[in-house]
């Protein structure tokens, strides 16, 4: 008799959705350099730039980290090739320090219409790299 284990229902059923991006910091600080605000506004929120620049220094970190989170997301919600505005993929940071992932426009829509329900994002940089992973579980009657 077939073991059937808590990852093969997931995984096999279409369940669980997963996407890691690994971005190195040192590219977005170059970007940051040669293209300065145009390069911001194409890629990432108001919000995002706004907390972006809070602080000293950190602009390029943060930056990677959330560039990151929006590459992880296309991956696990298959969006690589729909067209999505890379500001439809927000990272809010929450009051307790946390991030959370939020959706807008075009990806909210292709995200629900692929059934993505719960969303977890997890952000970490060190040294020169950044990383996101992104997963989204289905419910069970999707």
């Amino acid at each position: 008799m077939p073991m059937t284990t808590f990852d093969d229902a997931l995984l096999h059923g279409g369940r669980l959705r997963v996407g890691i991006d690994v971005v190195q910091i040192s590219r977005i600080a170059q970007s940051l350099e040669r293209f300065g605000d145009r390069f911001m506004h194409r890629l990432f929120t108001p919000r995002e730039i706004a907390y972006a620049q809070q602080g000293t220094g950190l602009a390029a970190e943060r930056l990677a980290a959330r560039f990151a989170a929006k590459e992880a997301a296309l991956k696990a919600f298959d969006l690589g090739n729909e067209g999505v505005d890379w500001r439809d993929i927000e990272v809010r940071k929450l009051a307790g320090g946390a991030c959370r992932l939020e959706l807008h426009g075009k990806a909210a829509a292709l995200a629900a219409e692929r059934g993505a329900g719960e969303i977890a994002l997890s952000l970490s940089h060190d040294g020169d790299y950044a990383t996101a992973v992104v997963t989204a579980l289905r419910p069970e009657h999707s």
